[in-house]
């Protein structure tokens, strides 16, 4: 069995790569790099897949005006950032300084590895397998109230792996002001 079949087309002055699958209507999108993709079924001819496309030039341009400030203001904070040998020295300090009052819950007793990677969809997570709190990069620009909660989050999930009412009750054990916290976060 062959994928899906992709060509590179232009119509009313937008490049995109049209992609044929099974699908009941056209779909279009901008992709967060600017690019713009359409899908239809292999039935509807390539001429109306062009009129679509050309008759949402308007939204297409907004799209990817959109995608391109977005990827400024992204490098921009990526510009801020501390490098990673000096983002994980201080995660490190800040979850040994917590440390003490999780360890009875963390795997073996044990003081976690601690990773820090360039995450974009969250802050930080927390792995029972390998016994790893991962925080994200950004986080060590936010406000110290901010990066405290996420630890004490990611801490509580070795003894809570979901979001029950027992987590929460976890964290605010902890920080009775998390749901501020979490609000620098925003």
């Amino acid at each position: 069995m062959t994928g899906p079949k992709t060509e590179q087309r232009r119509a009313g002055g937008i490049d995109y790569t049209l992609t044929r699958r099974r699908v009941r209507n056209i779909n279009l999108r901008v992709r967060a790099d600017g690019s713009v993709a359409a899908s239809a079924s292999p039935r509807v001819p390539a001429g109306v897949v062009d009129a679509f496309v050309a008759s949402r030039a308007a939204w297409v341009a907004a799209a990817q005006a959109k995608a391109d400030a977005r990827a400024k203001r992204d490098a921009a904070a990526d510009a801020a950032l501390p490098p990673k040998a000096e983002a994980l020295a201080q995660m490190t300090a800040l979850c040994r300084a917590y440390y003490p009052r999780f360890a009875a819950t963390c795997p073996g007793g044990r003081f976690p590895r601690i990773a820090v990677r360039d995450m974009r969809a969250r802050w930080g997570s927390c792995s029972l397998k390998t016994g790893t709190l991962a925080f994200s990069r950004r986080l060590c620009v936010a406000p110290l109230p901010a990066r405290e909660y996420v630890v004490v989050h990611e801490f509580c999930h070795f003894a809570h792996p979901d979001h029950s009412p027992a987590f929460w009750a976890a964290v605010e054990a902890v920080l009775p002001d998390y749901r501020q916290r979490q609000q620098l976060l925003r």
